[in-house]
């Protein structure tokens, strides 16, 4: 009878094509692959006997003792493999997310060894827009990273979820820019910033003649993006009617622009972001359930702020920076004012967290931000007049009593008359800009602007 064969370590690494290591119960390099060492910036040479805590993290212990799920301690522990989400950190000191498979190995006197496979989700680098900027190692963050970079190399519809100020559209332009269409055009419509009438217009164009005042062709948003990616903010604002020849292109990949009879072909992929329930407008009949499950191929869910706090201290001084750079100031935060920002719930999420700390560094004199500086929830009573005027209920009194609806009325409509009647004067009569400082969508501001009767409706 033959014995059994005697492997290699280096050979078995070399033979995976991911990042891969073998480390042995004193978190020691045994081995590595020449991917690893060019992913951490170490010479082959000089990559055994290293600690992979120093390597990974640059941290000088275990990642446990840092309260994350160390896959080193898990697999000696339970002797069974291990998958985690984890930031690493590459050469350069860039965070890198990433997935690690965790392998118990035995060699042949018995002693356990643990193999890590490493398959990189995406660098914090490629996580950035012009505005904002998504940084985190919170598990939910990371899992979302995980599902978008999923997305992105499909071709099939997606439908982004979150709430308001998440940061949808940065996690659009991620799925394209890591997409085979990375090269081609990204397009994007708000679909609660344009009037009704407009919007078949804008997304399928129309002939001369179409319309009163209408003087030549114009291409449509599904032509401009054919071949790249057209991303639908705010989907669930589509009127019923455009909601049904957006289905039509989705399933033929054509169309007539308005006022046209020539088919008009395109190869535009679809994103969809949204912060309603889609299926429960299914429900009530607003939105078509034909056209949910057409743009809901793969859902990713982003998390709210409140639920990754562990990331609020890390993308606080992220957006500080970027905010005291543009005013070319150096701004610090402080203990109790990052304690302060870390307790609070954020209804308006990054969006909220960027404008508190713009705020704050104004108020600052020196550039040293403190708690007193951090003002939370400003805004609250003016989204409750808006949540109350948009038919939710809203009441003053205990138990949400409907004999107290009357006499709040009136004054809820004023404060919020006056409130956005200073809003737009501040920003020069922008409806996003003031929707972006509400936290709401920029359909409501425009329909509340009309039936306030204000004079920039």
């Amino acid at each position: 009878m033959s014995s059994s064969p005697t492997i290699r370590i280096q050979s078995l690494v070399e033979a995976q094509d991911a990042p891969t290591v073998v480390v042995d119960r004193e978190y020691r390099i045994v081995a590595a692959n020449a991917a690893y060492c060019a992913s951490y910036g170490v010479q082959p040479g000089e990559i055994v006997g290293r600690r992979c805590h120093e390597v990974s993290h640059h941290s000088a212990v275990p990642c446990h003792q840092n309260g994350e799920h160390c896959p080193h301690h898990e697999v000696f522990r339970t002797q069974s493999r291990f998958e985690v989400l984890h930031t690493h950190y590459d050469q350069h000191n860039h965070a890198d997310h990433v997935r690690i498979k965790a392998y118990p190995l035995q060699d042949t006197g018995g002693a356990t060894y643990l193999m890590e496979t490493i398959h990189r989700l995406a660098p914090s680098a490629d996580l950035t827009c012009e505005e904002m900027k998504m940084v985190g190692r919170s598990p939910s963050f990371l899992a979302c990273i995980e599902n978008m970079t999923v997305a992105a190399r499909s071709d099939a519809p997606v439908l982004l979820y979150g709430e308001t100020g998440v940061g949808k559209e940065l996690a659009a332009r991620f799925v394209h820019d890591h997409s085979a269409r990375k090269n081609e055009a990204f397009v994007e419509l708000n679909c609660a910033a344009i009037p009704e009438a407009l919007t078949e217009s804008e997304l399928f164009g129309h002939e001369r003649g179409a319309f009163t005042g209408c003087l030549g062709r114009k291409q449509g948003l599904f032509e401009l993006a054919s071949g790249g990616t057209l991303f639908l903010d705010e989907i669930g604002e589509l009127p019923l009617a455009v909601q049904a020849k957006l289905l039509r292109v989705l399933d033929a990949g054509e169309f007539r622009r308005v006022g046209g009879h020539e088919l008009v072909r395109t190869d535009a992929r679809v994103i969809a972001a949204t912060n309603q329930n889609l299926l429960t407008m299914v429900a009530d009949g607003r939105f078509r359930e034909d056209l949910y499950f057409r743009i809901a191929g793969i859902k990713v869910n982003i998390p709210p702020l409140r639920e990754r706090r562990q990331d609020i201290p890390a993308l606080a001084e992220t957006l500080l920076q970027r905010a005291c750079k543009r005013a070319q100031r150096v701004c610090r935060l402080t203990k109790d004012a990052i304690d302060k920002l870390v307790r609070y719930d954020y209804p308006g999420n990054i969006r909220e967290l960027r404008n508190v700390l713009q705020r704050a560094a104004a108020l600052s004199p020196d550039g040293v931000i403190h708690a007193k500086h951090i003002h939370l929830g400003e805004h609250s009573v003016n989204r409750e007049a808006l949540s109350y005027a948009e038919g939710i209920a809203v009441s003053p009194m205990a138990g949400g009593a409907r004999s107290g609806m009357a006499a709040v009325t009136p004054k809820l409509k004023d404060i919020e008359a006056r409130y956005l009647e200073e809003l737009l004067a501040r920003h020069g009569g922008k409806r996003r800009a003031v929707a972006e400082v509400m936290g709401v969508s920029e359909r409501t501001i425009y329909r509340r602007i009309k039936q306030l009767g204000l004079a920039s409706a």
